[in-house]
């Protein structure tokens, strides 16, 4: 399940504002968990629409009902401002916890910020600056960015300080305002210019900003490099978030290869206090499968 089909889904979602109900549709098989989880898992929009109806807000409340404390919407920035603003009232009534949403779109193949050309820089900026106020409205903190697709004419380290550049200027947007972009290595097509956490980690560095920290993607750096683990040591004073998938597949934990118990005991021993994205698919379908998501997050969140 690629981004871009999180994100057609936000954008087809604005009707399920007006057309939902304040009740949770049908009747949930699921008991309610009683407790939070250990870490602190981001359902996105669509996860339990099984079980709570196409209404996005009746899906936050169902989310909430089960332990979760947090979500994701990486369509966010292109809601309206009262839809943003609903999604914002809610989470703060519940005491709940906004996660990542996209500010940039370069992940189909686009060149971008690796042209080091102005007009994708200026693009940049003017998303850093519309996201500022789109976050009030949430009290969001992290903004996902993704440079683009390789420049094939030009030499890799050019590309690399085009980035940086780019980068250092979204920072002093974002800096003042105490949000943080991360920047999103990922697995989708060779042709995407970030790939891997080390080479994150180098851009992060030469950042140099508490604005410009990585975005770790389990799933994604599975299918690049692998060695999930060890990794994240490396590179850990420059993550800033965590999302999840198994792998292949990119379902819920248990269905893949990614021992996501230990995966995520490691990250609870590091002391991790931030959002832990569910940026992934079920498994199965209807209600069966949300259930079967749901303890399937309850049996590798129980490593304490």
């Amino acid at each position: 399940m690629k981004r871009s089909e999180f994100i057609k889904s936000s954008l087809l979602a604005g009707a399920a504002f007006a057309g939902g109900t304040s009740a949770i549709a049908g009747s949930p098989s699921i008991k309610k968990a009683g407790k939070n989880f250990n870490l602190n898992y981001a359902p996105h929009q669509g996860t339990f629409a099984n079980h709570a109806g196409k209404n996005f807000l009746d899906q936050i409340r169902f989310m909430y009902d089960q332990g979760f404390r947090a979500i994701e919407d990486n369509g966010y920035l292109n809601r309206s401002k009262e839809e943003q603003e609903s999604i914002g009232n809610l989470l703060d009534k519940l005491g709940m916890q906004m996660g990542v949403f996209v500010i940039t779109l370069g992940y189909n193949n686009q060149i971008g910020l690796t042209t080091g050309k102005q007009e994708f820089t200026d693009d940049f900026l003017n998303k850093c600056r519309q996201s500022v106020e789109a976050a009030k409205r949430c009290n969001a903190k992290w903004l996902t960015v993704v440079p683009g697709a390789y420049e094939r004419k030009l030499p890799l380290d050019m590309q690399t300080a085009h980035v940086i550049e780019a980068l250092r200027k979204g920072a002093e947007l974002l800096e003042p305002q105490n949000l943080i972009m991360v920047l999103e290595p990922l697995s989708d097509t060779p042709e995407q210019f970030l790939r891997f956490s080390h080479q994150t980690y180098m851009i992060c560095k030469a950042v140099n900003s508490p604005s410009c920290k990585i975005l770790y993607d389990i799933y994604h750096m599975q299918k690049n490099e692998g060695n999930i683990i060890n990794n994240m040591k490396m590179c850990w004073d420059e993550i800033a978030y965590i999302q999840i998938g198994d792998n292949p597949g990119r379902k819920e934990p248990t269905t893949g290869e990614i021992n996501y118990k230990n995966v995520f005991k490691f990250i609870y021993d590091k002391g991790y206090k931030g959002i832990m994205g569910m940026e992934h698919g079920n498994s199965q379908k209807g209600k069966e499968g949300e259930t079967a998501l749901i303890n399937a997050y309850r049996e590798v969140d129980s490593f304490v």
